[in-house]
This record gives structure tokens, sequence and C-alpha cells, in this order.
């Protein structure tokens, strides 16, 4: 059997059963079968999951009782077959049905003739995509042909209008670049791209920060480079909230929800590893990799400790020069790297606000007079984003707001928010 199809199988298999993250769960099929085409495995699964909705539109039309009715064996097999009839320009129609219909033998046993009728009538409707009629239903047009839950659709139209929200759509479904930040205490940018393009990756300056380089090609984590804590990969947009922390060496800084860390070590890199920084987390299995990454590049200011930041700690009130806050958030900006969140429910937002609540006034109490309080989320939501910090500033009249920024994917980086605050002295 084509293992490379295989492993795709078993990991959207593995998202559609136990909900789980498709880049863990990628990780560790690939690692257990050792497919031949990774880039394969990837494009597939991520085609997917991107584009499930317009996938099941489709099937529901081709598809007597509907989808919802299949198997997710049935669902997840016809899934990957229409994808690769719509997008993948490379697989011959052959290939895609009948390494489809030999999967099915194994995995759905008894359905292999029906799977076979479904992507065989595609074919000869010759592959035309069906969509709501746009002046009808605009959002279900957009829902559809982007693949994204309505309510994502309601919620970036009510925020932005309907051209931006299609922008927005877009860009969530497009590639992300490999972005890598530079760690200063290592190397330099120049030194870096240099070393990158002797050993065969394409490397150009990031175009927002002088902090980060993109970088093409295979194998970057096995490089010497990478060996040495020379740099780590973190999005764009990450390292500009970090910039916007300010950190400078010889400060107490503190990060309240620190995983995986990137952050943290951003600030640490501008400290001149010099001061304190304290990382803390509500998981103590995700600060132990801070740790690790610490020690590799060159970090030794960095504890961690173990906290549920939505409590206070006595111990560190007033302490901080400056104080991060990047709470736990829907991830809405994070889609091109997480397409299954745009398939969630709205039920979890309401306590997901509340919580970034009550970290955010948490986190204020740390601050020293003076000092400086960031809060930041990657996703793109008015109610966790501008609407958290105006109730917070509204509420707290001791600081006040000196910058704010939300970043869109259509920038090329993610759709990350920031707000910066000031305590009075």
């Amino acid at each position: 059997m084509d293992m490379d199809r295989n492993t795709a199988f078993a990991v959207l298999l593995d998202i559609e059963k136990s909900e789980a993250f498709s880049n863990l769960a990628l990780n560790r099929r690939i690692a257990e079968n050792q497919p031949q085409n990774q880039a394969f495995v990837r494009e597939l699964v991520y085609g997917v999951l991107k584009y499930k909705l317009l996938l099941d539109y489709q099937l529901d039309r081709l598809v007597k009782t509907g989808v919802r009715k299949l198997k997710k064996q049935d669902l997840t097999l016809l899934r990957m077959g229409m994808y690769q009839l719509i997008f993948m320009d490379s697989v011959p129609e052959y290939a895609a049905v009948s390494e489809t219909v030999q999967m099915a033998k194994k995995y759905a046993r008894g359905r292999e003739s029906f799977i076979n009728a479904v992507l065989r009538s595609f074919i000869r409707s010759g592959r035309k995509l069906q969509l709501p009629d746009r002046a009808q239903d605009t959002v279900g047009y957009l829902s559809v042909a982007y693949s994204a839950a309505p309510w994502i659709v309601r919620l970036w139209m009510d925020a932005y209008g309907e051209q931006e929200t299609e922008a927005l759509l877009a860009a969530s479904n497009q590639t992300p670049e490999l972005c890598v930040r530079v760690n200063p205490l290592r190397t330099t940018a120049a030194q870096l791209a240099e070393e990158l393009r002797g050993a065969g990756f394409l490397v150009k300056p990031a175009p927002h920060t002088a902090h980060a380089l993109l970088v093409r090609g295979s194998g970057l984590l096995a490089t010497e480079a990478y060996r040495r804590g020379c740099f780590s990969v973190q999005d764009e947009a990450s390292i500009l909230v970090a910039d916007a922390v300010g950190a400078q060496p010889g400060e107490t800084v503190l990060d309240v929800c620190a995983a995986p860390g990137g952050k943290s070590l951003a600030m640490a890199e501008q400290m001149e590893n010099r001061g304190a920084l304290l990382a803390m987390d509500l998981y103590e299995h995700k600060l132990s990799l801070i740790e690790k990454h610490a020690q590799s590049a060159g970090i030794t200011i960095v504890q961690t400790r173990c906290h549920d930041s939505r409590e206070c700690l006595e111990t560190y009130i007033g302490c901080a020069d400056r104080v991060l806050a990047d709470v736990p958030c829907s991830g809405l900006g994070v889609l091109r790297r997480k397409p299954e969140i745009k398939y969630k429910e709205t039920s979890e937002l309401t306590e997901l606000v509340k919580i970034q609540k009550q970290i955010l006034a948490a986190a204020a109490a740390y601050v020293k007079p003076g000092g400086t309080l960031v809060y930041s989320t990657c996703t793109i939501n008015p109610a966790e984003n501008d609407r958290q910090t105006a109730a917070f500033l509204a509420a707290h009249e001791e600081f006040h707001k000196t910058e704010e920024q939300q970043f869109l994917p259509q920038m090329g980086m993610d759709g990350l928010y920031y707000c910066k605050m000031k305590r009075a002295e």
C-alpha cells in the first residue's frame, strides 16, 4: 500500500476521531510510518483540513444520504480522493481514484465500490465545483468557498466588512513561509544567512523585523546552526509582539503564559542575557521544553514556574519592569498553521474571554510604577482583543495605552494582536 497516503489517512482519522492537533498528529505518524514523500503527506493532510467544508459540500451532492451519515473512515477516504482530484494537479485522475479505492479495501471493507462510484461521478461531472449562491447567501458562499465555520465568517464580516473578510479567509488558507528568529547571543542575521545559504537554503530578510529571516529548504532543524542555538523557528508577528515588550538588559520581566516559550527567549535575547525573566505556565512539561531551548540558545536568565496565571502571586506584586500576558485564545489568527480551528464551535469563546480577563488583571498587579504591560493574543476577534483591553483600561485608571496593533495574515504573517500599556509612576 502507498505509505504516503496511508500516513495521511491515519493523521486525518486521528484528528477526526480524537480532535488531535494536526501538527502533533502529523509529526507522530510520520515518525512511526517513515513515508517516502513527507511533503506529499503534509500537503494532503493540510489540504483536506483547509478545505474540509468545500469538500463536504461537493460530496453532499454526490452521496444520496449526505455526508453526515457516512462513517468516519468512508468520509476521510472520500475527502482525500476529492482533494487530490480538485487541487493536486500532479496526481493523475486514475491514481487519485485507484489509490483511494485500494485503501478502502483495508480501511472501509465492503465500501470500495461505493467510494469508487462517488469519485468517478465527480470526474464525469467535469470536476466542476458547486458553491452556494453568493447573492442569496454571502456567509454561506464564503464559508464553503474558503472552508470556514459560518460563525467565523459572520464575526469577521461584522468587524471588517465583506471584502476584508474574503481577504482574511483567502490568506488563512495560504501556506506560511518558514520564519526564523536570529539569536544575537550566538550570531548575527548576516552571518546566519550566509551560513544557511552555504548549506543550500534559500534565505531572505524578513520584511517586518531585523531579528528574523525567511528560509526555504528541507532539513533546517538538522543543521549545525540550529544545533548551536543560532536560531529558533518563530513567526514574524510573534517576534514583533516580543519586540513591543521592549525588554532591556538588567530588567525584571515576567511572561505569565509563556509556553511554548518563543517570546520568552526572544525577550531574554533582547536583554542580552542580563537581568531576570520568569516564564510561567500551567503545564510543567511545557516549562521543561522552555528550559531545554533556553540552554541551547545560551540563555541563563530564564527561570520557570508552574502556575495558573489567573491567580496573582503575592511574591511578585509590583516587582516587574515589564510583563507579557500572551493569553489563551480562539486562535483565529493562526488558521493557516492549525486549520482544524476553523471548524470549532463558539461555545468556548465566552469562557475564554473570562479567562483572559482574569489573567490580564492578575498580570497587571506585577507591574511596578512606570512599568510596561503587554496583552497579546493570536486571534482576530474584537471581543478577545481591543474590547478586552478597553474594558481593562476602563477599570484600571493607573494604566494607559501607548500602542495597539492587529496583524492580519494578508500581511504575510500570523494574525496577532497586542496592546502595550504603561503604569503611572
